[in-house]
């Protein structure tokens, strides 16, 4: 970044002196808006904080290189960056940049799989460190040598430094929130002054500062900040974010091992399972707390993505307790009891894993028909076609299928369990009323009225079936029934508009078809036809009344091929070359020469 504000050097005419004082020039540096858009380009917008790493290294290399500010040729001598070494705004690039890979490094050891270990985390700390150093010099260095802006936002910087530091170490919460709370003042005035772009970027900062003031305040005992408010604290989005959110689930993931001891019975339909193994518990009880925000008051709230985020994230709980359940089956013996306590558990696991499937399922179909009748917008948005939700609705019927045989499975079944393969069963006759429907819409698109009609007419009577059968049974959701309704009307009004439109068409048809035919063509040279009509007549396919076909029908490729035919056979005499003729020079007639046009041989 070029220097923004320089000062020129003032001279004071004297007459007693002839020394002119100088004004040191001031560098201004947009630090957050550097970094931001640094971020979102190389990999943070992912979160993938090696690439960021990489970065960084590759950005302080070009540095130094050009600021010829390199530690020596062969054997390192380490070169310190003081207020009379930084010349130009870019010494003050390398310290912020340095600063910068110690931080994302620290950022990569924390997003580990498993989360770092002992010696990862000492090693994590570590950098946290030197990242503070870095920026602690900045900010020196800033206060220095640039203007009162750029010295407030390296200070604003430094404390956020600091409070991660502190935050990571669990430790000192009060100095945390302290420094927070310095940063968090410093961007709530730069936010006032400036472009539009600058002020946007100071509040998203604010904002992302507050979820780790409100935790140390929670941690200090100066707020009643419940679980739930943490974990949507926690649904944030943000590079400073992620080091309070790798916090968050540390503590959660301990609250719920205290939590889990209470958990010793699984209960689904009726049956009451044991649950021995920790690690089991742990899982379920997360896939319980998810279950609650789908189900509780708030899931309204929820947008799509959210909602398809958390159902995720329980077929991860619950995957997870399967595998548990099954090592544990694995390592029972020849224990009986333990067995079938486990064997139906692992089958109350995968009904419940299969019911969120659909439920799951049923979602992706409200988002599908909501895109279904919507033209592309702004964002080019897919618009959905009928022959997605077909595919949606076959993996529904799928679903019920298969929980249903899970469920029926067994010799001691229980009432519960009869009226829940039942209610699959009913479920089912809805999906393919509502298959049927949409397999129907996409015979119409396709212009096939016929196909269309009949279809309509039979998820007509499946609906009708359906609603006969959902009547009679009281443990059905009212929103079903009401989906049902209004199918069976739809499917009366699309029979009806297929059967107008197909007559109407049968009107048109000799119009249509003498139409057609004037355009038919002798031949199709400038067009590529995949077949003449003169080559496929042993088949019984219309050639001018098909509207999936694009292209003119051609009777017959003109002018023709070229053909090959026979002709008289060139004779060729090859036994001349073979033949030895005699020689023939004792009979030619010799020159006599003299004896002087022998000496001019």
């Amino acid at each position: 970044m070029a220097k923004v504000n320089e000062a020129t050097a003032m001279e004071i005419d004297d007459p007693n002196s002839n020394v002119s004082d100088q004004i040191s020039p001031k560098y201004s540096v947009h630090v957050l808006q550097l970094l931001k858009s640094a971020q979102m380009q190389h990999g943070l917008r992912h979160g993938d904080y090696a690439r960021y790493r990489r970065y960084c290294t590759a950005r302080l290399r070009r540095l130094y290189k050009s600021l010829k500010f390199t530690h020596g040729r062969g054997k390192y001598t380490r070169k310190a960056i003081t207020e009379s070494t930084v010349t130009e705004v870019r010494f003050l690039h390398l310290v912020l940049y340095t600063a910068e890979r110690a931080w994302s490094h620290a950022m990569e050891k924390r997003q580990l799989p498993d989360g770092p270990n002992a010696r990862q985390r000492i090693y994590l700390i570590g950098r946290l460190r030197k990242a503070v150093k870095w920026a602690d010099l900045f900010s020196h260095l800033c206060s220095v040598k640039g203007d009162s802006r750029t010295s407030l936002e390296a200070e604003a910087y430094a404390s956020y430094m600091k409070g991660n530091l502190l935050f990571e170490q669990d430790q000192n919460w009060d100095t945390a929130l302290r420094n927070f709370k310095s940063a968090r003042a410093v961007y709530e005035e730069l936010g006032k002054y400036g472009d539009v772009e600058n002020q946007v970027l100071c509040r998203e900062r604010v904002e992302e500062l507050e979820p780790s003031i409100r935790y140390c305040l929670h941690k200090i005992g100066e707020s009643n900040l419940q679980a739930s408010e943490l974990l949507q604290i926690g649904e944030m989005e943000g590079p400073a974010l992620d080091l309070f959110k790798a916090k968050l689930e540390a503590v959660m993931a301990e609250a719920r091992s205290q939590q889990a001891a209470s958990l010793t019975e699984f209960y689904w339909l009726g049956n009451r399972f044991p649950i021995t193994n920790a690690k089991t518990r742990v899982a379920i009880l997360k896939a319980q707390e998810l279950e609650k925000d789908l189900h509780g008051p708030s899931a309204d709230s929820l947008s799509a993505e959210k909602r398809l985020a958390t159902f995720d994230k329980i077929f991860t709980a619950y995957h997870e307790a399967r595998s548990c359940i099954r090592s544990d089956l694995a390592s029972a013996g020849n224990a009986e009891n333990v067995k079938d306590d486990l064997n139906g558990l692992d089958k109350a696991v995968s009904a419940v894993l299969g019911q969120r499937t659909i439920e799951r399922n049923q979602l992706l179909v409200s988002i599908a028909k909501s895109k279904l009748t919507r033209r592309r917008d702004d964002k080019n948005e897919k618009v959905t076609k009928p022959e997605e939700l077909v595919r949606l609705y076959d993996l529904l019927l799928q679903n019920t299928a298969d929980l249903s045989d899970l469920v029926s499975s067994g010799r001691d079944r229980k009432p519960e369990e009869v009226t829940f393969a039942e209610e699959c069963q009913l479920k089912s006759l809805a999906f393919r009323a509502e298959r049927c429907f949409y397999l129907a819409r996409s015979y119409s698109l396709a212009g096939k009225r016929t196909e269309a009609y009949s279809l309509y007419c039979r998820a007509r009577s499946l609906a009708e079936n359906a609603l006969q059968k959902f009547q009679s049974h009281s443990n059905i959701e009212q929103m079903m029934i009401k989906e049902l309704k209004t199918l069976y009307d739809e499917c009366r009004s699309y029979s009806c508009i297929e059967h107008a439109t197909g007559i109407i068409e049968e009107e048109k048809a000799p119009e249509n078809l003498s139409k057609k035919i004037s355009t038919i063509s002798l031949n199709g040279a400038h067009k590529k036809v995949e077949k003449y009509l003169l080559e496929k007549l042993d088949l019984y396919e219309s050639a001018v009344s098909d509207s999936n076909v694009k292209a003119l029908p051609r009777i017959e490729p003109f002018p023709p091929a070229l053909q090959s035919i026979p002709r008289n056979p060139i004779v060729l005499d090859l036994a001349y070359n073979a033949i030895d003729f005699p020689s023939l020079e004792n009979r030619m007639k010799k020159d006599k020469k003299g004896f002087i046009s022998r000496l001019w041989r």
